[in-house]
């Protein structure tokens, strides 16, 4: 059985300030998102001066090493009980609290455009460089150190202005840069960052889409499908993807078809700060993907002792199989989300949720 511990952390510098006494942990992973831990403590064993929501980070360590690391937002005393219940949210939930307003202007070169003033951002660059000037920039106005040392160009050049008005929040930008086609996936290491195991860092990582593999789960035989969910919402024969106005009533867009057998389905999505056909390509490639097929939702918890989670990670494809009535599954999924709970005793169990593959095949080849 592996041995938890769940580190209080000062967010700003990473510097460990006490391992907490908990109760019953329960932390998880989303794709290309923050996801969330939960803690329970003894209320008298919490240190108000040092603990403080938006101040303090968690890490939670599985057999010494960091499995998950994320932001304290927001704690729940229960003063009958005697409880304490922390909530944290991993390392990208920080970026929506951070923005790029305030940014010095470049030309689509990534010069310093002279006599402008420092307001917003323009860029037009490798998708992993525009990643590097967003991060880049947090960790230089006060943020929370991000590593992005393994970020590495992927030859997609996009590009992206914002002016100081729209005050664009960097999680919102990363996100929308990843989840185009030609996109990526992304997601936080948590790391020590010294020998001696006094302080953790953070760093941004990203990958092609696809590209991790977790292996094969059976019903009944190393899973349990707890239920599927099938979701025909997102249809498309056509997907148009509009983007701002620009002043004349006139907006740039771009489509995508589709040929699936359905009465014709139509998908729409604005975006606000995107003027250019160029720009809206992708987008609307994202969108027909994700279109082309009803999309299959499985929820599995694995049996214990099977497999250790750590194999399950966000992004990762496989083949899930399970043959009940309706459901029919013996296709390739990927991991949207995993959820590990871990009791008193220190006992783990881990929940994940999937969809379909062709949701993330990408159209795109730029």
């Amino acid at each position: 059985m592996s041995e938890f511990e769940v580190l209080q952390v000062e967010a700003k510098t990473g510097d460990v300030i006490a391992t907490l006494p908990v109760t019953g942990i329960s932390y998880g992973e989303t794709l290309n998102g923050a996801g969330t831990a939960t803690v329970g403590m003894p209320l008298d064993a919490a240190d108000p001066e040092t603990l403080s929501p938006g101040r303090s980070a968690l890490v939670v360590l599985r057999d010494g090493e960091p499995v998950w690391g994320g932001l304290l937002w927001t704690a729940t005393a229960d003063l009958a009980a005697g409880t304490l219940a922390l909530n944290a949210s991993g390392w990208h939930s920080y970026y929506s609290a951070c923005y790029l307003g305030g940014w010095a202007p470049y030309d689509e070169n990534g010069g310093v455009v002279p006599g402008r003033g420092y307001y917003g951002y323009t860029g037009k660059k490798d998708q992993a460089l525009l990643l590097t000037d967003w991060l880049s920039y947090a960790n230089a106005n006060g943020g929370i150190g991000t590593d992005t040392s393994q970020i590495y160009t992927r030859g997609r050049i996009r590009s992206r202005a914002w002016g100081f008005s729209e005050f664009k929040n960097i999680a919102e930008a990363i996100n929308e840069l990843a989840d185009e086609d030609g996109g990526f996936h992304f997601w936080y290491d948590t790391y020590w960052r010294n020998a001696k195991r006094t302080r953790v860092g953070n760093r941004f990582r990203l990958g092609s889409a696809l590209v991790r593999t977790f292996p094969t789960l059976t019903h009944g035989v190393d899973a349990d499908v707890s239920q599927v969910a099938y979701d025909g919402s997102k249809l498309a024969t056509k997907a148009w993807a509009f983007g701002a106005d620009m002043g004349t009533g006139l907006k740039p867009y771009a489509t995508a078809d589709n040929v699936i057998g359905t009465p014709t389905l139509t998908q729409v999505v604005t975006y606000a700060d995107l003027r250019s056909t160029a720009d809206l390509i992708p987008k609307a490639a994202a969108l027909g993907a994700v279109g082309r097929q009803v999309i299959a939702i499985p929820t599995l918890n694995l049996y214990p002792g099977v497999f250790d989670p750590a194999v399950f990670v966000p992004g990762a494809v496989g083949t899930v199989n399970a043959d009940s009535g309706y459901v029919r599954l013996l296709e390739e999924f990927v991991i949207t989300e995993r959820r590990v709970e871990v009791d008193v005793n220190g006992t783990e169990t881990a929940a994940l949720s999937l969809a379909s593959k062709e949701v993330f095949v990408s159209g795109d080849s730029s």
